[in-house]
């Protein structure tokens, strides 16, 4: 069993003497769309016009169809491979090593391809799920979070067994999740107001927080013989 509270205080006393370096890996996270709060694959938008102005109104809404593409595009090839170095780095934080250099872990270990498939897949479920119905959505969002950090502990390990394992760490917590993520809000709505800028800098907070929930489910996974060591790379 966890607590938000201490969840929270650990990850305060985690980003003590670190917290530059990792606003630096959550703004890179946050930028290529890795943040759990983000939808996992962009929209498109459009829109209609008449008259004069039915040139202006294409040129726009292509622009802003290549720019959502590009995003897409961004997140997809180097998004998802950031994203999972960086919860790297938040799970080693946690355990007193701070190294920004894991954010190119995935490339070290030689697992673009795995990460990439799996991630991908990841993405797709959730995305079908919410065409389907947002409150599902949501649900499924919850149920497949772990999946990076799984991914940052064994980035080899199956796509089936990551997000496997993610649904099973996940079984029976994702209203208390839910529930940590509604504690942010407040931080969240406070750094809206220094015209959005300060949201940027609650974000390591939460990432570390994040990091500390995954490293008690993983515990727990392992207790309930869910998961060994040894397919996470575990020592000990």
């Amino acid at each position: 069993m966890w607590q938000r509270s201490k969840l929270k205080t650990k990850a305060k006393g985690v980003l003590k003497g670190n917290y530059w370096p990792a606003f630096l890996v959550s703004l890179i996270i946050l930028i290529t769309g890795g943040s759990h709060n983000r939808s996992e694959l962009g929209s498109g938008a459009g829109g209609s016009g008449g008259g004069s102005f039915v040139n202006i109104d294409s040129q726009f809404i292509f622009l802003i169809g290549a720019v959502i593409l590009l995003l897409i595009i961004l997140r997809i090839f180097i998004g998802y491979i950031l994203e999972v170095g960086g919860r790297k780095y938040f799970i080693e934080l946690s355990q007193g090593s701070s190294d920004i250099g894991l954010l190119g872990y995935v490339f070290k270990e030689k697992s673009y391809i795995n990460v990439f498939k799996t991630m991908l897949i990841r993405s797709i479920y959730v995305f079908l799920w919410t065409l389907l119905l947002i409150i599902p959505g949501i649900i499924k969002s919850y149920s497949y979070r772990m999946v990076p950090y799984i991914l940052a502990d064994n980035p080899n390990l199956s796509h089936k067994r990551a997000l496997q394992l993610s649904r099973q760490m996940t079984a029976g917590e994702k209203w208390d999740i839910f529930i940590l993520d509604l504690s942010f809000l407040g931080w969240y709505i406070l750094g809206a107001m220094f015209f959005g800028i300060g949201v940027f800098f609650v974000q390591p907070y939460y990432d570390s927080t994040n990091a500390e929930l995954y490293l008690k489910l993983r515990e727990n996974a392992f207790e309930n013989n869910i998961a060994n060591r040894g397919e996470l790379k575990i020592s000990g």
